[in-house]
């Protein structure tokens, strides 16, 4: 038994050491598009978000029920003091210890183990779970900041190219070419840009405070300026990323783990019908004969002490529990493949609309860039030519200045739910995405 539990210990020991060198990153669970503080922002929210901890913490309070439901139940010492001691021939009865030990049939206790492994097992995947759900959230709110930034950037732009306009305005105004409506248009226009700006810059304060709270920070931390470099480009191929999501979600390997731990339970509840051991010992403290007649004649053995050896069996004859513990880890392990069926479905259909709303933000995104932006320019430089020669009006100008800022903002804006769309794949796989390439 003591080398059981030694074993136990160590089987213990070992997966709180693998834990927690999982937790070192020594292999990276996720993408990061090669952006270092992304990288940076992922790493600290994985090390210090309270969500994660959590699930970590309750990871390794699931590993210290293995030593617990695979030790023997404690044995029973028992003493008894006898106050009107039975006599017998060789002398009064004082005091009697007995100790006994349960034995539970052979095998429960490596199946109640078996068991209580498969629960911390699912324990694990479920913090997997919880750190794959935070990369996605950090991810989201990463990629709305990225936007914002890029926006509010756009923005102040837009806002400068109006006071310029404005200021060619004024001039041909003062010198008779120029209408005053036209000046007062133009400032209208900056003033709607800049309650943009003011919008844009609220949301950005949201947005700060969401991603604090990922990083266990405080939420009026300061947050650096966000620029998305290279957008990475995809194949989607929805077999290959589906049998992924099957093989690596930590949700499908929780219920793989589940239906296992029901099927220990089967087991165990089925050895229930079986007796279990209870062995004894006794010792009866007995002194010698002090009558008058054991004095002159003390019989043989007189004061002699008493031992004895015990052993016997329950008797599992309430078969209605029994059975209903039997009925009871069945019905359990039937849920337990429908939930398994049930998160299977699941990952298809999100790798399916993930993956195909991949692709129209990639289309999207390709005619933004190859058609309507330099459209839109083309067409504001030609309106500026026609302004600054009196052939169109100022209402011309702000219609294509216009035109060209929600092309600008669109575009971000598609860029952005792209990205965010590759952490909504990456989150439904349960695998990098894209997969990192080869070292060099």
């Amino acid at each position: 038994m003591i080398y059981r539990l030694i074993v136990v210990s160590c089987f213990a020991a070992v997966s709180f050491a693998q834990s927690y060198s999982a937790e070192s990153y020594s292999t990276q669970p996720y993408s990061t598009n090669e952006d270092p503080q992304l990288a940076l922002y992922l790493e600290q929210a994985l090390d210090r978000n309270p969500a994660v901890r959590q699930s970590f913490a309750r990871y390794r309070a699931a590993l210290q029920r293995l030593p617990q439901v695979s030790a023997l139940p404690d044995p029973v010492l028992g003493f008894t003091r006898f106050f009107r001691s039975p006599e017998t021939r060789v002398g009064p009865q004082t005091t009697m210890l007995t100790l006994s030990q349960r034995f539970p049939w052979f095998g429960k206790l490596s199946d109640k183990e078996k068991i209580a492994a498969k629960e911390a097992a699912a324990f694990r995947e479920q913090h997997e779970a919880r750190k794959d759900e935070v990369i996605r959230q950090l991810k989201f709110a990463y990629y709305d900041l990225a936007y914002i930034d890029r926006a509010i950037r756009i923005a102040e732009q837009d806002q400068a190219l109006l006071e310029h306009y404005e200021t060619l305005a004024q001039a041909r105004y003062a010198q008779g070419v120029g209408l005053q409506q036209a000046v007062i248009r133009l400032q209208a226009e900056i003033t709607r840009v800049r309650n943009r700006l003011e919008h844009l810059r609220s949301q950005r304060v949201s947005a700060e405070a969401s991603l604090n709270t990922l990083l266990d920070l405080p939420a009026r931390s300061p947050v650096g300026g966000i620029v998305l470099e290279t957008r990475p480009g995809v194949e989607i191929h929805f077999d290959a990323l589906t049998e992924i999501g099957r093989n690596h979600r930590p949700e499908v390997q929780a219920a793989l783990l589940q239906i296992e731990k029901d099927e220990g339970r089967i087991h165990l509840a089925r050895k229930n019908y079986w007796p279990d051991f209870t062995l004894g010992a006794s010792f009866i403290n007995v002194t010698g004969r002090s009558d008058a007649s054991g004095l002159l004649r003390p019989p043989s053995q007189n004061g002699k002490n008493i031992y004895s050896f015990t052993a016997g069996v329950n008797i599992p004859i309430r078969r209605r529990k029994y059975d209903a513990a039997v009925i009871e880890a069945t019905e359990d392990r039937i849920g337990s493949r429908e939930g398994y069926r049930s998160v299977l479905n699941s990952v298809e259909a999100s790798v399916r609309a993930v993956g195909f709303r991949i692709q129209t933000l990639e289309e999207q995104i390709t005619l933004f860039e190859r058609t309507l932006l330099p459209q839109a320019e083309q067409t504001l430089r030609s309106t500026e030519t026609a302004y600054s020669t009196g052939t169109l009006g100022v209402l011309d100008l702000l219609d294509s200045e216009r035109v060209l800022l929600e092309v600008r903002l669109g575009l971000e804006q598609l860029r952005s739910e792209y990205m965010k769309s590759l952490a909504e794949m990456e989150r439904a796989i349960g695998a990098p995405f894209p997969q990192p390439g080869p070292d060099p």
